[in-house]
């Protein structure tokens, strides 16, 4: 029998953290905390429409690593590498930071030193979602920033596109997650885009890629070597809204990197596929379930981390 204890741990940990984030945190010391915070996301989401993918990435490859502590969001310096200089952050969008730095430098104004970078993320994530159609769900506040930053922790923490399946759902699982929670998290996948570098390996020779499909990627991708942002919408029917099409997309070889084809044909996760295919209210409950699990991973709070004055920098740098 496999040993659980490490499992239990995360789980047991998740939910002593839990009980110490509430929704009302802010409520004395920043009243204005959601109202300033939803004025600056509908006024980015309006100017780029492409900010509620971008911040939802963010907000994974934050969390995914060391917890949601804002630990991504610190810039590198010429004496100390920054997780967003890990190679798989590099391409993170930088609308993504503009609006977290936008929503600090306000809020700052209104609520000195009182609210933190990673509840300003993990809140940020939430709206965006619901403004492009996709479910609400509660995000508990409380949150302290976190005090370290390394490049070194992201490797192994954050799945790529490449990685085997098997891979793929070991990362997801050491986080508590389920193969089931797992392939409703990818349905994120739904709205933003890919760039070619993602994907080019594949729309040559992957015969279960639709060939129309593969054929209009090789035309958008045929230079992308030498213009590396070029980029396809994750899902080309609906690419602004947080829908079920993703799924329905990979039934009819329309998935775009390797790692969607690879969850639409496995006996592990094609059940899942087929289930949120067919059903987007069933998608959007586990969506949201999922999301309020992750947004609880290895939460600092009191003395193990601080509330940052500015998002990209550590207060004693």
């Amino acid at each position: 029998m496999p040993d659980l204890s490490p499992l239990l741990l995360i789980l047991f940990f998740s939910f002593t953290v839990k009980s110490q984030l509430t929704l009302d945190f802010y409520n004395k010391t920043c009243p204005q905390f959601s109202s300033t915070l939803q004025e600056i996301i509908t006024d980015k989401q309006i100017a780029s429409p492409t900010t509620a993918a971008a911040v939802l990435r963010l907000f994974f490859h934050d969390c995914m690593v060391d917890g949601c502590d804002a630990s991504v969001l610190i810039a590198s310096t010429p004496f100390k590498k920054a997780e967003r200089d890990a190679d798989i952050n590099l391409s993170l969008a930088g609308d993504a930071f503009d609006l977290i730095t936008r929503a600090k430098t306000a809020l700052e104004l209104q609520c000195p030193g009182i609210v933190s970078c990673a509840d300003i993320l993990a809140t940020a994530a939430r709206n965006l979602l619901v403004m492009v159609g996709g479910p609400f769900y509660n995000v508990p506040l409380g949150r302290r920033d976190s005090l370290v930053s390394d490049p070194l922790h992201v490797q192994g923490n954050i799945a790529r596109p490449n990685l085997p399946l098997s891979d793929i759902i070991s990362i997801f699982v050491s986080k508590g997650l389920t193969v089931q929670e797992m392939v409703a998290l990818v349905g994120a996948h739904t709205i933003g885009f890919s760039h070619c570098k993602e994907f080019a390996g594949r729309i040559y020779n992957d015969p279960s890629l639709n060939p129309q499909f593969a054929e209009r990627l090789r035309i958008l991708c045929a230079n992308y070597l030498n213009q590396p942002e070029m980029a396809a919408f994750n899902d080309i029917f609906t690419p602004g809204k947080f829908d079920n099409m993703y799924y329905r997309n990979l039934k009819s070889g329309l998935g775009l990197l390797p790692s969607d084809q690879a969850i639409a044909v496995d006996n592990r996760t094609k059940p899942f596929v087929d289930l949120y295919a067919a059903n987007e209210v069933e998608f959007f409950r586990k969506f949201a379930q999922a999301m309020k699990k992750v947004s609880s991973f290895n939460i600092k709070t009191g003395g193990d981390g601080e509330v940052r004055r500015r998002c990209h920098e550590f207060n004693n740098s």
